[in-house]
């Protein structure tokens, strides 16, 4: 339980740090920890289906419109979570590019401090 409570905390630390360096993304506090979640169960529950269904335009692409993927799933995020913006189709891409980088970063270290 306190494992999966850091990283939902550093989730939304993360998001927080997207939405300082990208110009185009903008969270509040509070609105990151509900971002955090629901970017977790969209993860979960709708990448891979979406993942499957254009896995021939994945292939053409080499793996390439995964990022567009991301991308569109971090945009329904910010359309759930309404303190939660995303403006544009690079502000997206950039700030899923990055959280992802940092959700990785997140699962890397929580897993070192706390294992299982």
């Amino acid at each position: 339980m306190l494992k999966f409570l850091l990283k939902w905390v550093l989730s939304a630390v993360a998001l927080l740090i997207v939405a300082h360096f990208v110009p185009g993304i903008h969270v509040s506090e509070i609105a990151a920890l509900v971002a955090a979640v629901i970017i977790g169960l969209i993860n979960a529950f709708l990448r891979p289906i979406l993942v499957i269904l254009t896995l021939p335009i994945t292939i053409l692409t080499l793996g390439l419109f995964v990022l567009v993927i991301n991308a569109v799933l971090f945009m329904l995020a910010a359309a759930i979570v309404p303190a939660f913006t995303v403006h544009g189709w690079r502000a997206a891409l950039v700030g899923s590019i990055l959280y992802a980088i940092l959700g990785w970063v997140v699962n890397f270290v929580t897993d070192r401090i706390i294992p299982d």
